[in-house]
């Protein structure tokens, strides 16, 4: 038999019969912006759609079930993580993926075995966090929990995180990322799943908050990886506020034709040169954009052998492949196209090749600008006037090291031939002798471009040894070319 409650429900009249299919149900605030929602459908990322906006119920809600004309039956229940409720009379029902609307129906439905026609609705008291993973191009990739903002329940004043808050959570999208096609899984109900194409690249350009999704728990958000650079669209992305932070240092890796090749943490900074970037040396650094050119300058400026038209950045990806990306920052310097100074980013590595023929004209073009050293140091030992270190301009030629040394010594100086001598990148040591011709003009024959750290070694006149000259010399300049008369070199 039913109990007296019960009877009692069953035997007063019906309010009235439109009540019968009334169901009171509070969902939380939806942005507008997401527009209407549709029904539970699975979509391609390329398929233009709108995203199902609707609540679907799970653990941690807290929820007010009404029983009407039953107050005892109606009650607060905190969701567990399985989903299933405990409800007087029915027992266990699982709300799991549901609105409050299709949470409503099963719960009438259950109570019809034993109420004539159940008036039920279900009321969100306090919705759980937003649980969400993030995957792809960004700075880090996992699984974060985002807060909600503003009221709950009957208070439409609550906020959900956006695509936005989430990639800043993941601290930014990296410059690699494709910001066109962003995607957007949903699960929908308890078995399909919703996928939208996001363009935060229309958002940067227009403005348009309909890209900038509110998000519901259990959404995953992927960053794919761009499969073609674009550079201009890269110094956007930098500068939007969902990406990787502009402050944070990186690493990057510099190799070939650079006078101090390595690694280097830079740093971005201010024109005010407030910060800047630190060398593996600690030697005074410079601030801006944490540019290619800016790189440069920390690994001590490109050496004579440069080939600045066919620079190759390589960028690591997300999914483990590598973005080769071509700068020819030759068109920098004639053009002013500042599109080829590639900004940076954690992981890169700059590739500067040797030229294969050079010339003269752009050489001495080169060493006016911010890509090459302000002053290598040459060392000219035995006899000229000023031997020791000197200081010349990058680019400069046999020739002209010579004269600022303060040109031979006449009295005692072998003018037609001197020793260059050389230490490469690789460690190696050698020496040639080249034939002096001051009428000559920038040749590798007679008058070659010198490198930072070459010596030239100009021999006594007459029958004199070139170990005597050696002995003469002291410091490191005397400990090289002892070494090179071990050797015999």
């Amino acid at each position: 038999m039913l109990n007296t409650s019960l009877f009692k429900f069953l035997t007063q009249p019906v309010v009235g019969v439109a009540l019968l299919s009334a169901v009171n149900v509070a969902v939380p605030y939806v942005s507008l912006a997401q527009g209407q929602p549709l029904a539970p459908t699975r979509q391609t990322p390329s398929t233009p759609t709108q995203l199902d906006t609707n609540y679907s119920l799970g653990g941690g809600d807290l929820i007010r079930v009404n029983v009407f004309e039953v107050p005892e039956y109606t009650g607060e229940y905190q969701i567990p993580p399985g989903g299933a409720i405990n409800l007087p009379l029915i027992g266990s029902v699982s709300v799991l993926g549901l609105t409050a609307e299709q949470a409503s129906d099963e719960i009438a439905r259950r109570y019809s075995r034993f109420l004539k026609r159940p008036l039920i609705s279900v009321n969100l008291l306090s919705p759980r966090p937003i649980n969400i993973f993030v995957a792809g191009e960004v700075t880090r990739p996992g699984a974060y929990t985002l807060s909600l903002s503003g009221g709950a329940g009957n208070n439409p004043g609550v906020q959900y995180p956006t695509i936005l808050a989430a990639l800043t959570t993941a601290q930014g999208v990296t410059l690699a990322a494709d910001v066109t096609q962003v995607q957007l899984r949903r699960k929908i109900g308890r078995s399909s799943e919703q996928t939208v194409s996001v363009n935060l690249k229309e958002l940067i350009e227009t403005g348009r908050l309909s890209q900038d999704i509110t998000l519901r728990d259990g959404d995953t958000i992927v960053v794919p990886t761009a499969t073609k650079f674009n550079v201009a669209e890269s110094r956007n992305i930098f500068a939007a506020n969902f990406a990787a932070s502009q402050t944070t240092p990186r690493t990057v890796t510099i190799i070939g034709e650079v006078n101090r090749p390595g690694s280097y943490l830079v740093t971005p900074g201010n024109t005010d040169g407030q910060a800047g970037a630190t060398t593996n040396s600690g030697t005074a650094s410079p601030t801006g954009l944490p540019n290619v050119t800016r790189v440069i300058q920390l690994a001590g400026g490109i050496t004579a052998q440069a080939d600045v038209r066919n620079l190759k950045l390589r960028r690591p990806t997300r999914t483990g492949s590598e973005q080769a990306i071509d700068i020819n920052l030759w068109q920098l310097l004639q053009s002013g196209d500042a599109n080829q100074d590639i900004i940076v980013q954690d992981g890169d590595t700059i590739v500067i090749p040797t030229a294969t023929e050079i010339n003269p004209a752009e050489a001495t073009q080169l060493a006016t600008t911010t890509l090459s050293p302000a002053r290598i140091q040459v060392g000219v030992v035995g006899e000229v006037k000023k031997p020791g270190l000197t200081d010349v301009q990058p680019n400069s030629s046999l020739n002209q090291v010579i004269l600022a040394a303060g040109g031979f010594n006449d009295a005692r100086s072998s003018s037609d031939a001197v020793d260059l001598i050389r230490l490469n990148p690789n460690g190696s040591v050698t020496k040639r002798i080249v034939k002096v011709d001051f009428s000559a003009g920038i040749n590798e024959q007679t008058n070659p471009i010198l490198r930072n750290n070459d010596v030239v070694l100009v021999q006594r006149s007459g029958a004199a040894k070139t170990g005597d000259t050696i002995n003469t010399i002291t410091g490191p300049l005397g400990i090289i070319l002892n070494l090179l008369n071990i050797f015999g070199l």
